[in-house]
C-alpha cells in the first residue's frame, strides 16, 4: 500500500527524477492480501500484478530513508548504513477485516503524504 501511494504521490509531485522508490518485507506474504486489494481497489490503485519480495541489504545500503511497517530497522539495517529509519509502527493486515484495512490505507496514505511534503520542504521545492 505504501508503495503505491509513494508512486502516486511521486507522479503528482513531478518527482519522477528525484525519488527513488524501493518496496520489500523483512518477511514477505506469498501474494497481496485479497483484502489489502480490495481496498486499494477502492482508492483507485489495482495491486493485482505486485508480488511481495523480500528487502535486500543492498537495497537499504543505497536508500537514504528507509519505513518500516511495525519493526525495527535495526535488524535490517546494515551497520554501516547511515540513513534515515523510521518505523510507522503499523499493524499487518493478514487477518484484518476490511474495515480495519481501510483504516489502515488511510493512514498509510496519510504517512506518505507527509513524508513527501517533508521531503520537498527540506528539499526547498
Amino acid at each position: 500500500m505504501a508503495t503505491a501511494f509513494a508512486e502516486r504521490e511521486r507522479s503528482k509531485r513531478g518527482l519522477e527524477d528525484d525519488v527513488r522508490i524501493r518496496t520489500g518485507g523483512t518477511d514477505p506474504a506469498n501474494s497481496v492480501h485479497d483484502v489489502v486489494l480490495t481496498a486499494m481497489n477502492e482508492v483507485g490503485a489495482d495491486l493485482s500484478d505486485r508480488q511481495p519480495r523480500e528487502i535486500t541489504p543492498e537495497g537499504i545500503e543505497t536508500s537514504d530513508i528507509v519505513i518500516t511497517m511495525g519493526c525495527s530497522a535495526d535488524g535490517i539495517c546494515p551497520a554501516t548504513w547511515r540513513g534515515d529509519a523510521r518505523d510507522w509502527e503499523l499493524t499487518d493486515p493478514h487477518g484484518r477485516s476490511l474495515a480495519a484495512v481501510r483504516e489502515l490505507r488511510d493512514e498509510i496514505r496519510t504517512r506518505v503524504e507527509a513524508l513527501f511534503d517533508e521531503l520537498e520542504a527540506q528539499a526547498g521545492t
